[in-house]
């Protein structure tokens, strides 16, 4: 299974806003030169967040992009469905339905995953960040 660039660069952006001054909001142009990524494309994931309520935007000269939450309930999981959406990653292609065994060992797999990813925090990586 492989998550869009577009994940890596929202991922990216939220420990960047992590690692940030909470009280002062981070302008994409910033952002963009921090990742290395167009500012058009960043902007189109930025609004995903916001959608998602991950994080505010603010307009203007002074504005930018800031948490919404407080960064401990900020989960991987959370970023991913943002911008992945919530469709499960296997569908059985033989019409079997809730039946198919196969699709039922993936199901769980992918349960199994999805905690894992709702477990971990981007705030658990803020710290590592900061010290280098």
């Amino acid at each position: 299974m492989k998550y869009s660039q577009a994940t890596d660069y929202a991922l990216h952006a939220m420990l960047y806003l992590v690692t940030a001054a909470p009280d002062k909001p981070v302008g994409i142009q910033l952002l963009a030169e921090k990742l290395g990524v167009s500012q058009t494309y960043l902007s189109k994931m930025m609004t995903k967040l916001v959608k998602a309520g991950l994080i505010q935007s603010s307009p203007g000269a002074n504005g930018g992009y800031r948490l919404k939450r407080t960064q401990e309930d900020v989960s991987f999981l959370d970023v991913i469905r943002a911008i992945e959406g919530t469709a499960s990653l296997f569908e059985c292609s033989l019409n079997h339905g809730s039946e198919c065994l196969i699709q039922q060992v993936v199901i769980d797999a992918e349960r199994q995953m999805e905690q894992f990813l709702e477990d971990k925090k981007i705030a658990d990586l803020a710290v590592l960040f900061k010290t280098e």
